[in-house]
């Protein structure tokens, strides 16, 4: 399996400073980052961390999902996957990341409601970066939709 990168160039201090993320392996763009906006409540234009942690779990368990629901004899029309990844002060000192919900709405022919979320959590406990992201407790919130 292939080794994808991302690197980051960061000029000047925590509180001051800024850096820019480049999506390396596939050249598809170069993100800003700061601190300043990665604490904040609006991004301005920047990225940060659990932003694009946010992108990497919201896609790997639509992969995953719907793997599972194929396995389970149905046909995805369409899914709808969001991941919200929340920063938190860490009660040890620093931040952390205090939470990930996953909410994915979802148009599959030939499964009922019941193996729909059978499927939904299993793609949670088996999507790689769910098991990458142990120590971080991941809600899930799924609908089957008509």
């Amino acid at each position: 399996m292939p080794t994808r990168t991302a690197r980051t160039a960061w000029n000047g201090s925590l509180e001051t400073g800024s850096g820019q993320v480049e999506l390396s392996s596939s050249k598809l763009a170069t993100f800003d980052v700061s601190f300043p906006k990665r604490a904040a409540e609006e991004a301005n234009g920047s990225t940060s961390p659990e932003e694009l942690l946010a992108a990497a779990h919201s896609a790997c368990y639509a992969m995953q999902f719907s793997a599972m629901l194929g396995g389970a004899g149905g046909t995805v029309e369409a899914l709808d996957v969001k991941a919200d990844v929340t920063l938190g002060a860490d009660p040890a000192g620093g931040f952390m990341l205090t939470g990930i919900t996953l909410t994915v709405r979802g148009e599959v022919t030939g499964i009922d409601e019941a193996t729909f979320q059978q499927c939904a959590n299993d793609a949670k406990a088996s999507c790689p970066l769910s098991k990458a992201l142990t120590g971080v407790e991941i809600t899930l919130d799924a609908a089957l939709e008509s």
